[in-house]
């Protein structure tokens, strides 16, 4: 690793005092493989802390950064001061916009709890299917994909699980549960900014990109919710609930195929959820005697199953459902072109004071800027949306100031986490230790292909988003695959569909559905069981883009 004169490396015009970080992946000992090796350190002291010793997840994210400065600066030869200032730039990344958005979602849901129209809610989904594998299809699963279209960024996590809690799941159920649900629809979430990520990094065409993600995540979707039915009832789940299961799954894989290759990019997600929940409903009524398909009259107050009590009143069912129609018009009226071209252009762009780092071929790294278009970002939307719900359920100013305040209290220790685990991937970014692990995994040869995804699980069970692994990786799959003579939206599109598996693993996202269902501290619980599935179906995956790659399913390419 060397320390380059910033003179010589972006402009003759700069004082040859001031000095700018070259990065070198190959640092320790002029060898990529003792350089990946050591960069694993700060990945696996995260992991052994939350799923082996059991340590709570906002001081395995801080002890994971601890040994990424470590790393950064003593194998790398990152200057300390710029490698804590990555760490801050990371930390900021994380608050703004990745909590922005779960803190204003959960504040929404805060809002129709404390009014009591989550109750009611709660019973009018009881009216469509008592039965608890129907409920976790249709709210973990569609209702799960609706909120990762419009939000993404743990909000499905963090209210489909209090969601299924109030439902009578046992909260590790829920979480589990949730966790597991969140992955088919991760690729095209949050309007497809994973995707549009993914386009922009590598320079291929969008609907390039967008039609190979779309040919291989809907192989995902199809098995999801039998696995999730399974989670809540084993094998007689299986046997019982197959069918609607089976229906959701193939619905929702293609319109995910479908509105991805031949209609709209950034509607993908909310085309397939309510298309595979509108299927579940018609079979319901359909095989209105189905065990799975049980319902009963809605109910009012706090009377469980069987209890004879009058119904909710239309109106308050309505209300009941009034945030959710909020959020996707507000969100929906965001993506119009003339809105968004003016909502796009309140933007909070800077370079990040004192980060002067430049890649192996002198060019300035990402690392250096931050920006957040701070109206059309899904924070700001769902604050918009969560204003507009305060009024129509009647909430009142104070009330809802109040409940912004109890959200902010639940979501500390997860906005630690988050901010812990943002700084370390900066860090291990800015460092290059991160493109030392994907250049040595690159170097598979024929291999590639079956590894790609693994790349995207990895980057995503690190920073818990999708898009940042597309933004970490994207490029380097492109190259990789032009050096092996694969094609180069075959691996792009790995990346993300791979990454969308990890994200069940990833640090904020266990600390959010930790915290969703009062399991504060027991992460590596939720990560103990939820590390098997996300393995096993990135294994099927992984086999699925090998596949794509040879002759066997080399016509599923665009």
């Amino acid at each position: 690793m060397s320390v380059a004169p910033a003179s010589s490396l972006l402009s003759d015009s700069l004082p040859s005092a001031v000095l700018a970080y070259q990065q070198d992946p190959a640092a320790v000992g002029g060898s990529l493989g003792l350089s990946a090796l050591l960069s694993v350190l700060p990945l696996a002291t995260v992991l052994v802390l939350l799923g082996v010793l059991r340590v709570r997840a906002h001081w395995a994210a801080l002890a994971g950064l601890l040994v990424a400065l470590i790393v950064a600066v003593a194998a790398f030869a990152m200057p300390p001061g710029m490698a804590l200032l990555a760490g801050v730039h990371g930390a900021l990344f994380g608050l703004f916009p990745i909590m922005w958005i779960v803190v204003n979602a959960l504040w929404v849901f805060n809002m129709t709890v404390a009014t009591g129209h989550f109750d009611v809610l709660r019973r009018s989904f009881g009216t469509l299917s008592l039965d608890q594998r129907t409920q976790a299809i249709l709210v973990a699963f569609c209702f799960g994909a609706l909120l990762e279209a419009l939000a993404g960024f743990g909000a499905p996590v963090a209210i489909t699980s209090v969601m299924l809690v109030a439902l009578g799941f046992k909260p590790i159920k829920a979480a589990v549960v949730a966790l597991v649900a969140n992955t088919a629809p991760v690729a095209f979430g949050a309007m497809a900014v994973p995707v549009i990520t993914l386009a922009r990094v590598t320079g291929l065409p969008l609907d390039q990109v967008a039609s190979m993600v779309g040919r291989q995540t809907p192989f995902l979707a199809l098995l999801v919710p039998l696995l999730l039915v399974f989670l809540v009832d084993g094998r007689r789940g299986i046997r019982e609930a197959w069918l609607p299961a089976v229906v959701c799954g193939v619905v929702f894989a293609i319109g995910q195929f479908v509105t991805s290759n031949f209609l709209s990019v950034p509607l993908t997600d909310i085309v397939a959820a309510l298309l595979s929940a509108l299927a579940v409903f018609g079979l319901a009524r359909v095989q209105p005697r189905a065990i799975w398909a049980a319902r009963q009259p809605a109910i009012a107050g706090g009377g469980g199953p069987g209890t004879a009590a009058e119904p909710d009143a239309p109106a308050e069912v309505r209300r009941a459902y009034a945030p959710y129609v909020i959020i996707v018009v507000v969100f929906a009226l965001a993506q119009l072109p003339f809105i968004k071209a003016a909502l796009d252009t309140v933007v909070i762009a800077f370079k990040f004071p004192g980060l002067d780092i430049v890649d192996p071929a002198g060019k300035p790294h990402s690392t250096t800027m931050y920006s957040l278009t701070a109206i059309s970002t899904a924070g700001t939307l769902m604050l918009i949306s969560g204003i507009i719900v305060a009024f129509v359920l009647l909430v009142g100013g104070g009330r809802a100031v109040r409940a912004y305040g109890k959200t902010l209290n639940e979501l500390k220790w997860a906005i630690l986490t988050v901010a812990g685990v943002l700084a370390l991937a900066y860090v291990m970014n800015a460092s290059a230790q991160t493109t030392a692990i994907g250049l040595f995994v690159a170097g598979a040869g024929a291999a590639l292909a079956f590894l790609s995804p693994v790349l995207g699980w990895f980057a995503v069970a690190v920073t818990g988003s999708d898009t940042s692994a597309n933004a970490l990786f994207g490029s380097l799959q492109v190259t990789a695959a032009g050096a092996a003579g694969l094609p180069p939206e075959l691996l792009a599109a790995a990346n993300s569909s791979g990454g969308v598996l990890g994200k069940m693993l990833s640090p904020q996202n266990l600390a959010i559905a930790a915290v969703a269902v009062r399991m504060e501290g027991d992460e590596g619980v939720l990560l103990r069981k939820v590390v098997g599935w996300s393995l096993g179906l990135l294994l099927i995956l992984a086999i699925i883009v090998a596949l794509q790659a040879s002759p066997v399913l080399g016509w599923m390419l665009p």
